[in-house]
């Protein structure tokens, strides 16, 4: 039986692993970081398996707690800062083809309140349903609602302020990596 259970959790592992990563890093804005809470993530999944595989959604009770390790992580970096959470990237942190547009994004969300982006994130880079969002991170499908549409709103607004007028299309710009 341990046999099973270690292969049903390496299975779990494999497959959703590469989308806790991502959802890790678009909540925090740091790569580096993001790997670490990730596996963080996977290590409490591991311990917490018979509740993870008995949930009705196992991969929303993930993303759960990957975003409540998210949210720590970035209150003990707010700390460490003294408080200020960096509202600028540093073209050095990414390789590959980026583009001025794609910094952009990911820049303001970095100046999302935490809620907002958790909720702008998982709405529109990972199409979760309102209410799997709600689930996941502990609110009403009316907060929900409400943080991915203020923060679609000042998302908007900061793009308009960096000086984009035309849909960047955000799906895609949030899915690069």
């Amino acid at each position: 039986m341990p046999a099973d259970r270690e292969r049903a959790y390496q299975a779990f592992f494999e497959q959703h692993h590469a989308d806790l990563a991502r959802l890790a890093y678009l909540i925090t804005g740091n790569p580096d970081a993001a790997a670490d809470i990730a596996a963080d993530a996977l290590v409490e999944i591991w311990r917490h398996w018979r509740r993870v595989t008995s949930a009705d959604n196992p991969v929303g009770y993930a993303r759960g707690v990957l975003a409540n390790t998210a949210r720590g992580w970035l209150r003990r970096d707010r700390r460490e800062r003294l408080g200020l959470l960096r509202s600028r990237l540093s073209t050095d942190e990414y390789r590959g083809p980026d583009v001025p547009a794609v910094l952009d994004v990911r820049a303001a969300l970095r100046l999302l309140p935490i809620r907002r982006r958790e909720c702008v994130v998982l709405r529109y880079a990972f199409d979760v349903p309102e209410k799997e969002v709600a689930a996941i991170l502990g609110i009403s499908v009316g907060a929900v609602k409400s943080h991915t549409s203020r923060g679609a709103d000042q998302l908007a607004a900061l793009l308009r302020k960096a000086g984009h007028t035309a849909d960047l299309g955000l799906l895609p710009v949030l899915e690069r990596r």
